[in-house]
C-alpha cells in the first residue's frame, strides 16, 4: 500500500516529519519498506517563462530560448521539444540540478556551437506520468502559474512524500486511507477529519433469479445503482490523477478514476459498466434484475479489460447480464462493456464478494488485481454501500449526472456480538508498565484510550469492559486477546516489564527429545545426511512399488498452489529416490540420506499423520576413497545393514531380520523386515532392479523405512535408557564352540535366540562365527557354528557345572530345529 502524506494529511493532522512517522508504523505493526521523498525529483528546478524562442542556426529541431527564472538576467536554453514556444512557463533545471528519474545531472555547456545554462524539462524527466510529447507547460497543467523563479515541486504536487507499506493479511483496513489515518490518529492521538459518508437515500430489493441471489448473498451485499447524465468526456482533474499517481494506479478517465479513488480511500472495490453498451450487447433495455452471479463453464473464453483473452474454468465466478460475463467478480470486468469517455449512463456496481471466491476467480483467470487484493483479506460489508454513494456524489459533483435508487440483495444483517475484555487477564498477559516510579500496571484510563482511539465502544463491567469493535476492525478483533495484543501494540510492546513465570523452572527436553538427537547423531556419525523434504506432493506418484495393484492414497489440500504440491505425502522414499537420482546426474559419486518427516493417510474420514525414519544408501559413501587407495567400492548388502545394525547397537537395540518378499519397493531376494521387541519395525533391502531403472540409479542402492516412534518408544525404556551400575566380573569366563548342521533355509538369528534361551543362567553372550556349505554336507545343508562363552556368578565354573547347561543347549537346537552336531 502506497500512503502519500500529502492525501493523509487530509485526513488526520500529522505534525511528525516522514521518517518518525515510519517508524511509528512500523512500530505498531505496518512495516515501512521504503520512504519515497518525491521532492528529491525536481531538486534544483523553478519556474521559467519563455521570453524568446528562435531557430537554432545549426539544427532544425533545436531552438534556443531566452527564460526568465527570476535572477534578474534571462537564461539562454536550447531546447529540442517541438511544443516549446514564446510566452509559456515551463519547469527549468538549473545549473547543478540533479534529475533522478533519468540519472542525469545539468551541466553548463554547449550544443552545436550555441551555449546552454539549463534545461527545459518534461514531465517525465521530473518522474511523472504523462502523455503529452514535450516540455511540460504549466499553463496547461495549473489553475495558476507561480511567478518565474519559485521551486517548481509545490506547483507540480511533486511537495511529498510516499510510504511504501507491507500489509498482513490480518489488517484489510490497512489497505485504505482511512484506515491508516485512523491508525496514525491512534498512535498519535490526532484528530481525524474523514470523509462524512451516508447511506442511500432510497434502496430496493434487487429481484435476480434464486441462484445468482444465493451467490449474493454468500458474499453479504450486492448493489447495483444507474446514474444516467453523465459527462464522462471531462478529463480527471489533476488533483486526481497525482492521487492515483502516487498510489500506483494509472489514470483511464474521470468515472474510473473516482471508482478507485473511492477504493483506495475508503478500500471498497467499485465497478462502473457503460449502460448503453449492455443495452446493446443484451438486445434491450437492461435492468436491475438482469444482473446475476454464476460459475463459468469449463473452457468459457472472457476478453478482459486489460485486452487479455482468458479462458476460464469453473471455479471463476462471473457477474452476468441476462447471462453474458461482464465481469471476473471481484477482480475485473469486461474489455466490451468498459466504461469511456463517450459514456452518458453507467450502472456502478457495490458489492461484497466471498474471499474464497474471488481467490479461486483471480487464481482461474491468472490474474490478481489491486481489487481482488483487498476482496482477499476480507472487508466490512458495512462500508460497501456507503462507499458507492461516496463514489457516486463524486460522479454527480464532477461529472454531473442523476442516480437512481440503489438495488440491493443481501443477507440478514447481524450486528456482531460485543467482546468481554477482562482487566485481570490483560494484566497477566502483558505484565508491568516500565514508568520512573516502577513497575506498574498499566491503568484503566490508558486502556480506554487505546480502545476508543482505534473506534471500539467502552462498556464498562465488573471484570472490566464490554467492547463493541467498529466495522473496519471486525475482521481482525474478534477475541479477548486481540483487544490485549491492540493495546501492547499502541502502548509500545518495548514499555513493558519482562514477565516471567514465579518460580522459574528449567526446561528440559524429553527423553524421546533426546533420543531423536542422539538417533540424528548416530546417522550422520555413519556417513548420512539429513535431508528435508518437502511434505506437500503431486496427486499421482512418480513411481509405484513393483506388484501394488493401485497408486498410494494420497490425500488432497483444499487450497493447493500448483499441481505438483496439491496433495499431503503418504511416504518418504519417492523423493529420496529423486534426490539421489539429482545428485548422480551432478557427478556425485553416491549419495546416502536419511530423514525423519511426517506422512499423511486416511483412516476411514479422519486423516491420521506418522513420524517416519526412512533414508537411501546410493553408490559410494561420501570421501571414502582414501580407504581402498582411491579406487571405487560399492556397499554390499551387509555392508550396508552393518551401518543400521551399528546404529541401533549405539541405541542398546536388538534388532531382528525376517525374510521379506512381499514388498515391491525392495529386490525379492535382497530384502528383509527388521523386527524389534517381537513387532515389525520396518523394512530395508535392495532397490528393486525396475526401481533402480526407472531413477537410473545403481544396483547397489538400499532402501530402510522404518517407524519411528516404535524406535524411539524401545529405546527410551527404563532398562536401556537410565544407566545402571553393573559390577565387573571376578571370575573367568569359559568359552565353548558349537557347531550344528541344519537346513540351508535355516535363519542364525532364530538359533541364536534359541541358544540364549536355553542357556540361561550361565550364558553370557554367543555369537555366529562359521556357516560353512559344500564339502560332505547336502546340498539342502548347511553347517552354522556358535561361540558360546559361560560364566559362573560367584566362582568359577568347572566341567561338571557346565556341561549340563551346553548339553541343554544342544537339546534345545535338536528339538526346535532338527539340528545335528557336526563332528
Amino acid at each position: 500500500m502506497r500512503v502519500s502524506l500529502s492525501w493523509l494529511q487530509d485526513l488526520v493532522q500529522v505534525n511528525e516529519p516522514a521518517d518518525q512517522l515510519a517508524e511509528r508504523l512500523s512500530m505498531a505493526g505496518f512495516e515501512v519498506e521504503e520512504i519515497d521523498d518525491l521532492s528529491r525529483l525536481a531538486q534544483g528546478v523553478v519556474v521559467g517563462h519563455v521570453l524568446e524562442r528562435d531557430k537554432h542556426p545549426d539544427a532544425d529541431k533545436l531552438s534556443v530560448c531566452k527564460v526568465d527564472v527570476g535572477a534578474g538576467e534571462a537564461l539562454q536554453i536550447v531546447c529540442g521539444a517541438s511544443n516549446v514556444r514564446a510566452g509559456i512557463h515551463v519547469p527549468v533545471a538549473m545549473v547543478g540540478a540533479v534529475l533522478p528519474a533519468v540519472g542525469l545531472t545539468i551541466k553548463a555547456g554547449q550544443l552545436r556551437g550555441v551555449a546552454s545554462e539549463g534545461m527545459i524539462c518534461s514531465l517525465a524527466e521530473l518522474g511523472q506520468s504523462t502523455d503529452v510529447d514535450g516540455i511540460a507547460i504549466l499553463e496547461d497543467l495549473l489553475d495558476s502559474v507561480p511567478a518565474p523563479g519559485t521551486p517548481a515541486a509545490p506547483a507540480l504536487g511533486l511537495d511529498d512524500t510516499v510510504l511504501e507499506l507491507a500489509i498482513t493479511a490480518n489488517r484489510p483496513d490497512g489497505l485504505s486511507m482511512t484506515g491508516i489515518a485512523r491508525e496514525v490518529s491512534a498512535l498519535t492521538g490526532a484528530a481525524l477529519q474523514l470523509p462524512l459518508l451516508t447511506p442511500p437515500a432510497v434502496t430496493a430489493e434487487l429481484t435476480t433469479d434464486p441462484a445468482s441471489a444465493d451467490r449474493m448473498k454468500s458474499g453479504g451485499v450486492y448493489g447495483i445503482t444507474e446514474i444516467r447524465d453523465v459527462d464522462s468526456s471531462k478529463p480527471s482533474p489533476i488533483w486526481l490523477q497525482r492521487r492515483l499517481d502516487r498510489a500506483g494506479m494509472n489514470s483511464v478517465n474521470t468515472v474510473v478514476d473516482l471508482t478507485n479513488l473511492v477504493m483506495l480511500e475508503q478500500g471498497q472495490p467499485l465497478h462502473a459498466f457503460d449502460a448503453d453498451v449492455l443495452d446493446q450487447l443484451c438486445g434491450g433495455d437492461v435492468t436491475a434484475k438482469d444482473f446475476g452471479l454464476r460459475n463459468a463453464k469449463d473452457g468459457e473464453t472472457f476478453q478482459a479489460l486489460d485486452g487479455r483473452e482468458l479462458t476460464l474454468d469453473s471455479r471463476a465466478q462471473l457477474v452476468t447480464c441476462r447471462d453474458l460475463p461482464i465481469a471476473l467478480s471481484g477482480v475485473m470486468g469486461s474489455e466490451a462493456s468498459g466504461v469511456t469517455t463517450s459514456t452518458k449512463r453507467v450502472w456502478l456496481e457495490s458489492a461484497l464478494f466471498s474471499p474464497t471466491a474471488v481467490r479461486n476467480t483471480s487464481r482461474s483467470a491468472g490474474s490478481r488485481t489491486e481489487a481482488s487484493t483487498r476482496y482477499e483479506k476480507g472487508l466490512p460489508r458495512e462500508i460497501t454501500l456507503l462507499s458507492a454513494q461516496r463514489a457516486i456524489a463524486l460522479i454527480t459533483e464532477h461529472l454531473g449526472g442523476t442516480a437512481d435508487q440503489t438495488f440491493v440483495c443481501a443477507k440478514p444483517f447481524e450486528a456482531p456480538a460485543a467482546i468481554a475484555l477482562r482487566r485481570s487477564a490483560l494484566h497477566q498477559l502483558l505484565g508491568p508498565l516500565s514508568t520512573d516510579a516502577g513497575p506498574e500496571d498499566l491503568d484503566d484510563a490508558e486502556i480506554g484510550r487505546c480502545l476508543t482511539a482505534l473506534g471500539c465502544d467502552l462498556t464498562a463491567t465488573e471484570d472490566g469492559w464490554s467492547v463493541t469493535v467498529p466495522p473496519s476492525r471486525s475482521c481482525d478483533l474478534t477475541r479477548e486477546v486481540d483487544l490485549i495484543e491492540e493495546v501492547a501494540r499502541l502502548i509500545g510492546f518495548d514499555r513493558f516489564e519482562s514477565h516471567l513465570p514465579d518460580p522459574l523452572e528449567p526446561g528440559q527436553l524429553s527423553a524421546s527429545q533426546r533420543a531423536e538427537r542422539q538417533l540424528r547423531n548416530l546417522f550422520c556419525g555413519a556417513g548420512l545426511q539429513e535431508v528435508t523434504s518437502l511434505s506437500l506432493t503431486s496427486a499421482e506418484p512418480e513411481a509405484n512399488p513393483v506388484g501394488a495393484e493401485q497408486p498410494e492414497a494420497r490425500i488432497a489440500i483444499s487450497n493447493p498452489l500448483l499441481a505438483e504440491t496439491s496433495h499431503l505425502r503418504a511416504s518418504l522414499w519417492e523423493e529420496h529416490l529423486r534426490v539421489c537420482q539429482r545428485n548422480l546426474q551432478a557427478s556425485q559419486n553416491g549419495c546416502w540420506l536419511f530423514e525423519i518427516g511426517n506422512v499423511f493417510a486416511l483412516d476411514g474420514e479422519a486423516i491420521t499423520q506418522s513420524a517416519q525414519l526412512s533414508g537411501v544408501i546410493c553408490g559410494e559413501r561420501r570421501l571414502e576413497r582414501w580407504t581402498t587407495s582411491g579406487k571405487p567400492s560399492l556397499p554390499d548388502y551387509y555392508a550396508a545393514r552393518g551401518a543400521l545394525t551399528r546404529i541401533f547397537k549405539a541405541l542398546k537395540l536388538e534388532v531382528l531380520d525376517r525374510p521379506l518378499n512381499t514388498d515391491g519397493r525392495l529386490h525379492p531376494g535382497r530384502s528383509a523386515e527388521l523386527v524389534l521387541e517381537g513387532r515389525p519395525l520396518g523394512c530395508f533391502g535392495q532397490l528393486h532392479p525396475l526401481l533402480a531403472e526407472q531413477f537410473d540409479l545403481p544396483d547397489e542402492t538400499y532402501l530402510f523405512d522404518l517407524d519411528l516412534q516404535r524406535l524411539l518408544d524401545a529405546a527410551t525404556r527404563t532398562n536401556r535408557w537410565t544407566p545402571a551400575f553393573k559390577p565387573f566380573a571376578t571370575v573367568p569366563a569359559m568359552e565353548r564352540d558349537l557347531a550344528v548342521v541344519v537346513p540351508r533355509t535355516q535363519r542364525s538369528a532364530d538359533l541364536l535366540q534359541a541358544i540364549r534361551k536355553a542357556g540361561k543362567p550361565l550364558l553370557e553372550s554367543v555369537e555366529l562365527i562359521d556357516r560353512f556349505e559344500g564339502g560332505q554336507l547336502a546340498d539342502d545343508q548347511c553347517s552354522q557354528a556358535f561361540r558360546i562363552r559361560y560364566r559362573g556368578k560367584d566362582s568359577t565354573l568347572t566341567d561338571d557345572q557346565l556341561q549340563p547347561v551346553h548339553e541343554k543347549v544342544r537339546q534345545a537346537l535338536a528339538k526346535q530345529f532338527k539340528a545335528e552336531l557336526r563332528s
